[in-house]
């Protein structure tokens, strides 16, 4: 996915290298590429990471998530007429890939035509697919909404009840996952009990930081390491079991009784078929643009894929390495290149129009206002950030001067959270449109 306004933003050799960069990573995240640089044939055997599979049944594809409909596609091209069939939830297309099945879900909040293609799925692979078959499914962000079949006597409505009702006590995301599997039949691995097929061939795209298996689309073919006690200690901790339905609290206690099954753990015999593979992560992307940086001569640090906490604060942070880089060169002496990704958050304060990338590097322009040779960039590898059309923007050590001569506040801006409106005007906002994948979010600094 290219950046559409590539050349505006490249005013030097430097910025083009970061713009170019930030491309490099963006390639390595679509998911037509990552199923394509993860899978490949061998005759009749079909490799998959480095693991060989043995075609001997019939192919079928399912899935769900926002980039699930790129990932068919090249499996579709990749397979051809080998797949028989398959049903894929996207947010927004309908259709066919060849003999695979594009039916919508809702997003972000499941609603009925979740409830109705999720059905069509597991209808699907109870009737088509056997014993001897192999079942490729695509999962990446948007999971959790697009596809969900509630336990019986739960509807959509308890389980959105109940998450926000976690969520305003204090609960992590950990914690709501653990409640909400409970009240599924696919969550947690659930989902492997309508396979029958001899082998699940799981190909996923991380958006969630440390690429937890049991937390992408809450992990429906992942093993999960919490239980009903955990469930009923986590209600009642966070003051929730006491508003719950009897219908919600019944579930929990037949649990805990052991007459309902818990959810898959690990060493269960189901996983035997199950091959977990994540095809693109932030880690992925981040080792892609540090090779290339380091063919380029740069001193290349990678400080983390798991960069968190308040944006403009992060921003401060990342300044503070590369003004000790400046001043001392530790941790490296330039020609430096300095990665880093995850996902940031914003308090919002003002009624400005902005994201988490861009007030982050709005943030970080403040602190190496007056540095020679520098260039930094934040984006969203979705394309997205926050209510602004940018994915992020690229500063330098000028950003901080020229807002002034356009009459803009750069402090100002940032306790507005306006910081789209600073970029858009001083134009490096940073411009891709929607770009179909979602490896969160990622840094780039390059000082020369």
């Amino acid at each position: 996915m290219p950046i559409k306004n590539f050349g505006e933003l490249a005013v030097s050799d430097l910025h083009r290298l970061a713009l170019e960069l930030a491309e490099h990573g963006l390639a390595v995240a679509d998911p037509y590429n990552a199923v394509r640089s993860s899978v490949s044939l061998d005759g009749k055997r079909i490799l998959v990471g480095g693991e060989v599979i043995e075609a001997e049944g019939q192919i079928h594809v399912i899935g769900f998530g926002k980039a699930s409909k790129r990932m068919a596609m090249a499996l579709n091209d990749l397979l051809g007429d080998r797949i028989v069939g398959g049903v894929v939830i996207t947010p927004d297309e309908i259709g066919y890939i060849g003999n695979i099945k594009l039916v919508r879900g809702n997003h972000p909040i499941p609603g009925k035509d979740t409830l109705n293609s999720s059905q069509l799925l597991l209808d699907y692979v109870s009737s088509n697919v056997s014993e001897n078959d192999i079942v490729f499914v695509v999962i990446s962000g948007g999971g959790s909404a697009l596809f969900e079949v509630p336990e019986d006597g739960i509807s959509l409505d308890d389980i959105a009840w109940i998450s926000r009702e976690l969520m305003r006590r204090g609960a992590d995301i950990f914690e709501l996952n653990a409640v909400r599997k409970r009240f599924s039949k696919v969550k947690g691995g659930k989902l492997l009990r309508f396979l029958k097929a001899k082998k699940v061939v799981s190909l996923i795209i991380s958006d969630v930081i440390g690429d937890r298996l049991d937390t992408i689309a809450s992990g429906p073919t992942a093993p999960d390491d919490t239980t009903f006690r955990d469930v009923y200690n986590i209600l009642k901790r966070r003051g929730v079991w006491g508003y719950m339905k009897d219908s919600m609290k019944r579930i929990v206690e037949l649990g805990l009784e052991g007459i309902i099954a818990d959810t898959p753990k690990r060493g269960d015999n189901i996983f035997n078929k199950v091959f977990n593979i994540i095809i693109a992560s932030n880690k992925m992307v981040l080792d892609a643009m540090a090779e290339k940086a380091r063919g380029q001569g740069f001193n290349t640090l990678i400080l983390t894929s798991m960069l968190e906490g308040e944006a403009r604060e992060v921003g401060k942070v990342l300044a503070s390495v590369m003004r000790s880089i400046d001043v001392y060169g530790m941790p490296l002496k330039r020609p430096v290149a300095i990665l880093a990704g995850g996902e940031t958050v914003v308090t919002v304060r003002g009624n400005g129009i902005g994201g988490r990338n861009q007030e982050l590097c709005l943030s970080l322009s403040i602190s190496i206002r007056g540095m020679n040779n520098v260039v930094a960039l934040c984006m969203g590898t979705d394309g997205i950030d926050g209510i602004s059309p940018a994915a992020g923007a690229i500063v330098d050590g000028k950003t901080y001067y020229e807002g002034l001569e356009q009459g803009l506040d750069p402090q100002e801006c940032l306790e507005n959270n306006d910081s789209y409106t600073y970029f858009s005007k001083l134009r490096r906002a940073i411009i891709t449109g929607y770009t179909g994948t979602n490896v969160n979010d990622i840094f780039i600094a390059l000082m020369k």
